[in-house]
């Protein structure tokens, strides 16, 4: 088994990274290994060093690759020399002195208050399966701030309808619990009513499409940039966009950063932390708008 093989399977079932997150590991360091053989030679650990990551980064942005992606993939390259210093492979870091190109941070978009109880609350959808559906994914996207992948796996267990809070298994297989709204019980009452009444009580997972198949990326893509178009016109219509409508809502209102970073499921609070330059641009809105020497 070659270092690199080691590696992904480290990632996979001591760190419990996704598969997803495991190919694009190894798709980067499968790039990285062919630009050395082509600019080197043989491929060997012993010869990875920042001269040659430098290299990298310069034909990477060459190429047209965002600053973004350039350095996913040579944080990429770091994670395996870690891993090859922890198994004493290499002896000493050779990457300490590559520099990455900065990357411009992006605020995340979302959309407005008003917009959103407007879609949920005026009359926008009908009473029918897939209406039902369809107002109960966007709700639950919004008022939860769950995953995509994440609703996609609900269960009907998951929901504690009781309590108002469900179970989701996140990133790295992390299990959490996160509340959501009381007002909505009424809904999922009426939606599994509905697809009880359609497809029986022993269905695998909790959102089905019109055929009562479980629910798809595309669909719920679909679904979300539908009903965001009647009332925004921001350029990302996403379930990703609501997830941060969520985040920037909570903390607009005084929800606690550290509360917000445990909903979301985020390791690290700097991830979270995006969302108060958000709040901050409202605050500095209020200050100038109502300080007399502003």
């Amino acid at each position: 088994m070659s270092h690199q093989e080691s590696f992904i399977n480290y990632l996979k079932y001591e760190k419990r990274y996704s598969h997803l997150t495991a190919i694009a590991y190894k798709k980067d360091l499968d790039q990285f290994e062919e630009f050395f053989i082509k600019t080197v030679g043989d491929f060997n650990v012993e010869g990875i060093n920042d001269k040659v990551a430098r290299q990298w980064v310069i034909e990477l942005m060459d190429s047209g690759l965002t600053a973004r992606t350039v350095n996913k993939k040579i944080s990429a390259l770091k994670s395996f020399y870690k891993y090859l210093l922890r198994l004493e492979v290499v002896k000493e870091n050779n990457l300490v002195n590559v520099i990455v190109p900065k990357v411009r941070k992006k605020l995340p978009q979302f959309v407005e208050e008003k917009n959103l109880n407007h879609l949920l609350d005026d009359g926008f959808f009908g009473d029918d399966f897939v209406s039902l559906r369809d107002k109960l994914i966007l709700s639950l996207f919004y008022g939860s701030g769950i995953r995509l992948a994440e609703l996609m796996h609900l269960k009907d267990a998951d929901l504690n309808q009781f309590e108002s809070l469900i179970k989701v298994l996140g990133k790295r297989n992390k299990e959490r619990i996160i509340p959501y709204p009381r007002s909505l019980n009424e809904l999922v009452d009426q939606y599994k009513s509905e697809r009880i009444h359609l497809f029986g009580n022993a269905t695998k997972l909790f959102f089905l499409t019109s055929s009562g198949e479980p629910v798809y990326e595309k669909l719920i893509y679909r679904v979300v940039n539908k009903y965001l178009a009647l009332v925004t016109t921001i350029s990302q219509k996403s379930p990703h966009v609501l997830r941060h409508t969520f985040a920037t809502h909570m903390l607009n209102r005084g929800a606690d950063l550290n509360a917000v970073k445990e909903m979301l499921g985020h390791a690290n609070l700097s991830a979270t932390q995006i969302y108060t330059h958000t709040s901050l641009d409202k605050i500095k809105k209020v200050y100038r708008q109502a300080h007399p020497r502003s």
